[in-house]
């Protein structure tokens, strides 16, 4: 029976929490956690996160005046109290549902969406920019930034912090420490993060001598200003907050991030403060449900699950291109001990777990420092190693300078495994791998490969494993691929595409060239239509860059029309390297891909279908295009 959520509905606003006592505060957050098991068990999404935010969430918002303040939310899927507290409770329910709430945050499904990101690291420079702005008009609002202890070992996050120390503006920055992002964290800066955690007792140390030293008469006090420093450096000098002190920013920390009380009267304090602030906040991945609390890992991102029995589905299904390339990759590293792994904190996500379990010493998570990561590789190559470099699509973006300042100007043979490439579901338009084509076809010496299925992918994670000459990249999709494909296949050649032909006539009506993904879609298409008696042939790219110019060449001359399809957006992509590559000839063009703009969140057969980037939705575009009119 769905619980009555007698605070929750109470709140429009956040600030309507100022409207409560501390000990009623207790009870709001208690709905908001029961809300978020409720919902996420229904819908599925990031669950441990947030159960690990609902104190802080609920302390710094009847602390702070929402509006005008402004508090900005890294990454955005620790944020699912901010919705709960921003009038979003009647709606939860559609959260990352088609044309429901978001995942994450955005600024046009609310007011208080100040900032939204599905990236991590972008919290502390846009609240920055927004507390300059605040200054700049004169205004007096109050600005927070919260940020994850992943997202802050992010290079941007560091770039922030020292401009912020540097200007002194009134800002704060709150740490949810919680010990792990979607994976271990890893790195120095946990270690350091580590010590401190470690050591409370030096910060009231600290904050004890700051008093003293704050009650004595000037000019005493400048001359004392040094004092709480130098007890706890004496004591210990890598345990305090100096990192972030010597910055410029006032370190309070680190605090128990779910004893709400004190929570409370530690952000009424803070939000007074002058200059900049960082507060270290101590919290646990899955607080209030015990299976999460217990692997935060496993429960970071869910499907729906039995909530009663804290059961998640059970996996199954057939093989996805994510597990295809970490099988294939490992199959690979131990036939060649030059091969070594890399990412950028998606282990689980892009396939490398085993990897990393069986070959711990050739594998390497580099925290979330895309940049970092794509010129560590191009190191590892430079000295002879052959770095598999796997990133999400979306992420590489991060690192598009270091792909051409550092990788393919160098000719470094660098082979990319770009998961997610295309449309991803339910987590949207950040997340989106529609753009890799377009970014990365301008960049002379990189091969660029997409598979047809996951079989494919295989093949081509052990040919790039073989190919030494210059930088390399595959792109495919998340899930399994579509399993309408004819099983014979020609073996992986470069720059050959792969013919999947469907009539005996030389002359042809429709002439497909489909990238990856939209292979088996434009084979299905091509089916119905040879059935109706428009004689089709389909041409699998494999290879994006070179592409495979007499053969697209010859099957343009041997067609009415010519289709491409590719789950990347239109504009720089391949349909419009086909259109450059054939523009001397007359053959009529078609490009299908994805239209200029970002698109929302939803599942894929739908996104797919909506975008005509279907087997039904290519059938009509051809129908249209053959219809008299068109071709006249």
């Amino acid at each position: 029976m769905e619980s009555v959520f007698e605070y929750l509905t109470q709140i429009a606003s956040p600030l309507d929490l100022h409207k409560f006592s501390d000990k009623e505060l207790l009870q709001v957050a208690a709905e908001v956690r029961r809300a978020i098991l409720q919902n996420v068990s229904k819908t599925g999404g990031h669950l441990s996160s947030n159960l690990g935010t609902v104190e802080l969430t609920v302390a710094m918002y009847a602390a702070y005046r929402m509006p005008p303040d402004k508090i900005i939310w890294d990454t955005g899927h620790q944020a699912y109290p901010h919705k709960l507290l921003t009038n979003r409770l009647d709606r939860f329910d559609t959260l990352r549902k088609h044309k429901g709430l978001s995942g994450f945050l955005k600024r046009e499904e609310h007011e208080l969406d100040h900032f939204g990101a599905g990236h991590a690291g972008t919290a502390i420079s846009a609240a920055l920019g927004f507390a300059v702005a605040r200054d700049a008009l004169k205004t007096s609002e109050r600005v927070a930034a919260v940020t994850g202890d992943a997202a802050i070992a992010s290079g941007m996050s560091w770039e922030a912090l020292n401009h912020g120390g540097e200007l002194g503006t009134d800002m704060t920055v709150v740490l949810n420490d919680n010990r792990m992002s979607i994976a271990p964290n890893v790195g120095a800066l946990t270690n350091y993060l580590a010590k401190l955690r470690s050591r409370p007792m030096l910060q009231d140390l600290a904050q004890r001598a700051k008093s003293v030293v704050q009650k004595m008469p000037e000019p005493i006090g400048r001359m004392a200003a040094g004092l709480r420093h130098g007890i706890t450096h004496y004591l210990a000098p890598e345990e305090t907050g100096t990192i972030f002190e010597e910055m410029g920013w006032e370190y309070i920390g680190p605090v128990d991030g779910h004893e709400l009380l004190s929570l409370l009267e530690i952000f009424r304090n803070v939000r007074e403060l002058h200059g900049p602030t960082f507060v270290h906040a101590i919290t646990v991945k899955g607080k209030g449900y015990e299976s999460a609390e217990e692997d935060a890992r496993k429960w970071h991102g869910v499907a729906p699950f039995n909530l009663e029995a804290s059961e998640l589905a059970k996996a199954g299904g057939p093989v996805t291109y994510t597990q295809a390339f970490g099988m294939a990759a490992l199959e690979a590293a131990q036939k060649d001990d030059r091969i070594v792994a890399i990412t950028a904190a998606m282990p689980d996500g892009t396939g490398l777990t085993k990897f990393a379990a069986e070959l711990p010493n050739r594998y390497y998570d580099v925290g979330i420092a895309e940049q970092h990561g794509v010129t560590f590789a191009a190191g590892l190559a430079a000295a002879g190693l052959k770095p598999f470099c796997a990133i999400y699509s979306t992420f590489l973006q991060r690192a598009f300078d270091q792909v051409l300042h550092d990788v393919a100007i160098q000719k470094l043979p660098v082979r990319f495994f770009l998961d997610r490439a295309g449309l991803v579901g339910d987590d949207g338009p950040t997340h989106h791998g529609a753009f890799d084509l377009s970014y990365l076809l301008p960049i002379p010496n990189l091969v660029i490969l997409a598979p047809r299925d996951t079989t494919e992918l295989a093949e081509m994670t052990r040919w790039m494993a073989g190919y030494n000459d210059l930088p390399s990249v595959v792109r495919y999709p998340r899930g399994a691929s579509d399993d309408r494909l004819p099983e014979l296949r020609a073996p992986i050649e470069f720059g050959k595409a792969e013919r999947l032909v469907l009539s005996n006539k030389s002359r042809l009506d429709v002439g497909f060239v489909a990238v990856g993904s939209m292979v088996a879609a434009a084979y299905v298409a091509a089916q119905s239509l040879e059935k109706e008696g428009i004689a089709c042939e389909v041409l699998n790219a494999r290879f994006v860059k070179p592409i495979d110019e007499p053969a697209v060449i010859d099957l343009s001359d041997r067609c009415k029309l010519l289709v491409t399809v590719e789950e990347n957006v239109l504009a720089g992509g391949f349909g419009s390297a086909i259109r450059q590559l054939l523009q001397d000839r007359k053959t009529p063009i078609i490009n299908l891909g994805i239209p200029d703009r970002f698109i929302e969140h939803g599942p894929q057969p739908v996104l797919r279908k909506d975008l005509n980037l279907h087997p039904e939705g290519i059938q009509a575009t051809v129908h249209r295009a053959l219809a008299p009119q068109s071709l006249m």
